[in-house]
């Protein structure tokens, strides 16, 4: 027979978590956890919708001449990158022209033409005037005269290329660090992707004209992901509250608090006749 006073075998925690109480409770937790975890994704796709209508905005912005995003002497703000341009100059020397090397157009691979545009006032810009097979092609054959034309910004490329600038005047990639090392003049911090002449000649045959790369993403509406990752805390918060209150009732004795003493005599009060 057992011993009435040995403790009681410990009770499986899933027999609390399975009682009426608290199996509502888990109910009504993760109902509300849901809840909240699908607010913090519809605050990121909110985000994300942001990004996306500032980023093709900037690139759908009405061109404006370059000298009015930034200066010459200075470097290439990100806002000005990806936006639509305008320039106006002559056509620099033939022999400061530019091949980019490894540039697919069309499934085939072949280079990009890079002239210097000379500006006005001083210094000149590069201009990615399209793509050709090889560099010996007739189109591209350096431009001459005076010119308009209608471009997009893009920053320069990570890829170190200042060793191929000292075999020739075929590169890498596109680096204005290594093409300030190939003129005697100055030139903007950023490279212009021909995208229409509106003015000037148009050398015959021309190259084929290039898609400039798309816009760096435009992060608007930060604030969004922050109150999605708010609503995601507060969602694993209810969880673990529930967890929480589990476990402490499951640990406190069904007999707590109720002051009776297991094993102790009552007291007898008052007295007992012959």
């Amino acid at each position: 027979m057992p011993d009435p006073r040995s403790p009681e075998p410990a009770r499986p925690l899933w027999r609390t978590v399975l009682t009426p109480q608290w199996s509502g409770l888990l109910v009504l937790a993760l109902a509300l956890a849901g809840v909240m975890t699908a607010m913090g994704v519809w605050q990121l796709s909110v985000y994300q919708s942001k990004t996306a209508d500032a980023t093709a905005q900037r690139a759908a912005a009405p061109p404006v001449a370059l000298q009015s995003l930034f200066s010459i002497d200075e470097g290439l703000p990100s806002k000005a990158v990806g936006r639509r341009v305008t320039i106006e100059g002559t056509w620099g020397p033939a022999a400061d022209q530019v091949f980019i090397a490894d540039r697919a157009q069309d499934g085939k691979n072949g280079f990009w033409v890079l002239s210097p545009l000379m500006l006005p006032d001083s210094g000149a810009v590069m201009v990615v005037r399209g793509w050709v097979p090889v560099v010996t092609d007739a189109a591209a054959q350096a431009p001459t005269g005076p010119v308009r034309l209608t471009g997009s910004v893009v920053a320069s490329e990570a890829e170190d290329s200042s060793a191929d600038a000292a075999k020739g005047r075929v590169l890498s990639s596109l680096r204005i660090p290594t093409i300030v090392h190939l003129v005697k003049y100055r030139v903007y911090d950023a490279f212009v992707v021909q995208t229409a002449v509106d003015a000037g000649a148009v050398p015959s045959p021309a190259p084929a004209a290039v898609v400039p790369p798309p816009p760096p993403t435009d992060h608007a509406g930060l604030r969004n992901v922050a109150y999605a990752v708010q609503w995601w805390i507060f969602a694993a918060f209810t969880l673990w509250m529930w967890a929480r209150m589990v476990l402490d009732a499951h640990h406190t004795p069904p007999d707590a608090g109720t002051g009776d003493q297991v094993g102790e005599p009552v007291e007898s009060s008052g007295t007992v006749s012959a």
